[in-house]
């Protein structure tokens, strides 16, 4: 093969391959989190089903906070638009926009992150904790660990703030935007799912 036709072998190639390896790496990621949060949805749908009665009876005071969570449900929600709005900004080459946009979204998430510790420290105040039984650890575990979630989405879209203040992200330089987007549209839609499944059945 002469130098010309390993030079179109080389372009043909990059043209064929549909994803970055950024892109791909955190798909990869996603697929093992979704795993993991089917096998924490997965036993709480055992002990849920299992029970004659949920929540158990020796927690059938326990109030949820139905009404607050569902809107900070909202506010989650919300997210998720300005994250897009601010993929699509860079994506024409608006980069303060793109700034705005992950500012708004960063705000939201904190916001949710926040009225979900204040709800916490209401019901462990009220005595539902960890180890309330069943009903205390399956709430805890799964909420628990889409909280962390949304922490490490929230660190994550720091970093790219920082990168959209400095200016390294161009409507053809984008790709740490779009994966901390990916993650982002996980982490929101995965709630009203928990939100359903733990607070309103």
């Amino acid at each position: 093969m002469n130098e010309l036709e390993h030079t179109s072998y080389e372009q043909a190639e990059g043209e064929s391959r549909p994803i970055s390896n950024a892109r791909l790496a955190v798909l990869v990621l996603l697929g093992a989190e979704i795993m993991f949060f089917a096998g924490l949805i997965g036993t709480f749908l055992v002990f849920r089903l299992g029970s004659v009665t949920w929540p158990p009876p020796s927690q059938a005071d326990v109030r949820l906070p139905i009404g607050v969570t569902g809107l900070n449900t909202i506010v989650l929600l919300l997210s998720g638009y300005t994250m897009f709005q601010g993929l699509r900004a860079i994506r024409q080459g608006r980069q303060k926009e793109l700034r705005n946009w992950l500012f708004a979204t960063g705000l939201l998430g904190i916001t949710f992150l926040v009225v979900q510790g204040s709800e916490w420290i209401r019901l462990v105040h009220h005595g539902f904790t960890l180890s309330s039984g069943v009903y205390g650890s399956v709430f805890y575990v799964l909420i628990g660990c889409h909280a962390l979630h949304v922490l490490v989405a929230v660190l994550w879209l720091l970093v790219v703030f920082a990168g959209a203040i400095a200016g390294r992200f161009s409507m053809n330089r984008y790709v740490s935007v779009e994966v901390c987007a990916i993650y982002w549209a996980f982490v929101v839609v995965l709630w009203p799912l928990l939100y359903i499944l733990v607070y309103l059945i």
